[in-house]
């Protein structure tokens, strides 16, 4: 008989996130390992909830989730999302600009489809989040990697940026706060970009999922607060400011110049039927939280729980010798460099696999972000300040004695 084949189209898409090194930890625990993932951010995994006036909401009102809505979103939903981009700067947006997903991927996914012909590229960030390369490689575009200087905070390049922009390139992508970096761009620095988009004519995707997830003062500016003369796609959810990454809720703003694209938005409407509508109970969570007491703000200022646990990760992570790292100003990751002359990594997949099977410890690569070095890892520090103390001791230990 014929074996099946995947599609060719999934030759280069890649998540490494969940990749290999996720299966061996899923082995590990059939066997009846306890594996400490510190490789996804998953806040529910650590005890950190879903504020229980969102999950009330949701039950008393589940009556009403029985069928299908609107295809772009509830009503309520889609107003309180209004409400928050008026609240923000981001001016001139209708319920009409606003479409509800089963999380932000399924958005990106979206508006890649509806944006991209074959061989249109994109520019993404290195290090990126990986759903956004896998996406454009998926629509049948090409992802095209810019600089992001770790001597300057992780901020892009801009002159990096400049020199790879051709006659071919639709979009640029901004995730801000940065994953896996925990980078927030200054206003210059978005400005910067957006006249770079202006003079190419090129749409600004900005993903702004960690945008409440904020540390020592930081302020964060959504991008398309600034300019009316270019086009936005800004990305938001409950995932991580909410800690409701299970509910799959998320929005996507199309805000901006949008007189110049009412053709794309027909394709992103006609995609958004076709899946006839995101999830409903979902949806019936966003007007609560967007609209409802900001528990984030206690979990990221000095004593709160999100805070100090980035501080003892950061500070334990630049103990160790030869590995170095920039503070996060937002998210919820670390993303610390390996000194090539002490760490000569060949394999970083093979590191984080070691890593594994000796501690039972789960970490990303960091050319799983589609960087060109191997001597990064992500760490994410959602876990209690405790568990943290272990895993990151265990993990100097485990660097001091690595040999590839």
């Amino acid at each position: 008989m014929q074996n099946y084949y995947k599609s060719a189209k999934l030759d280069n898409v890649c998540y490494e996130i969940r990749g290999v090194v996720m299966r061996e930890a899923r082995r590990l625990e059939e066997e009846g390992n306890r594996v400490l993932k510190l490789n996804i951010g998953n806040p529910a995994a650590f005890d950190l909830d879903v504020p229980e006036e969102i999950q009330q909401d949701v039950i008393y009102n589940m009556q009403q989730a029985q069928g299908y809505v609107e295809s772009k979103g509830l009503f309520s939903a889609r107003k309180a999302v209004m409400h928050y981009c008026q609240q923000r700067g981001i001016d001139k947006v209708d319920i009409d600009d606003i479409f509800l997903g089963n999380g932000v991927s399924e958005l990106i996914v979206m508006s890649m489809q509806a944006m991209l012909n074959t061989g249109d590229e994109v520019l993404i960030p290195a290090p990126d989040y990986p759903l956004w390369t896998a996406a454009v490689t998926l629509s049948s575009g090409k992802p095209v990697h810019y600089h992001c200087d770790e001597e300057q905070n992780w901020f892009p390049d801009i002159d990096d940026i400049r020199k790879k922009i051709t006659r071919r390139t639709r979009a640029i992508v901004l995730i801000n706060p940065n994953n896996p970096t925990g980078a927030v761009y200054s206003t210059e620095l978005l400005e910067q970009v957006i006249e770079l988009a202006r003079k190419h004519n090129l749409i600004v995707l900005s993903d702004e999922i960690y945008d409440k997830i904020l540390y020592d003062g930081t302020q964060h500016v959504p991008t398309a607060s600034l300019a009316d003369d270019v086009l936005f796609f800004t990305y938001n959810g409950l995932s991580k400011n909410y800690r409701a990454a299970g509910y799959r809720s998320g929005w996507m703003i199309i805000s901006g110049a949008k007189h110049l694209a009412k053709d794309l938005i027909v394709g992103i409407d006609m995609l958004s039927n076709m899946r006839l509508c995101a999830n409903v109970p979902a949806q019936l969570a966003i007007q609560t939280a967007l609209g409802g007491y900001q528990s984030i703000d206690d979990l990221v200022a000095p004593g709160g729980r999100l805070y100090e646990q980035r501080e003892t990760a950061w500070r334990m992570l630049n103990d160790i010798p030869g590995v170095s790292c920039v503070k996060p100003q937002g998210a919820l990751y670390l993303f610390p460099k390996l000194d090539p002359k002490k760490f000569p990594v060949v394999n970083d997949e093979k590191l984080v696999l070691d890593l594994l099977l000796q501690e039972k410890i789960l970490l990303v690569q960091g050319s799983a972000f589609n960087m060109d070095d191997k001597q990064h890892l992500r760490v994410v520090f959602l876990p209690r300040k405790d568990t943290l103390e272990d895993a990151m001791g265990r993990l100097g230990n485990f660097l001091e004695n690595y040999r590839q």
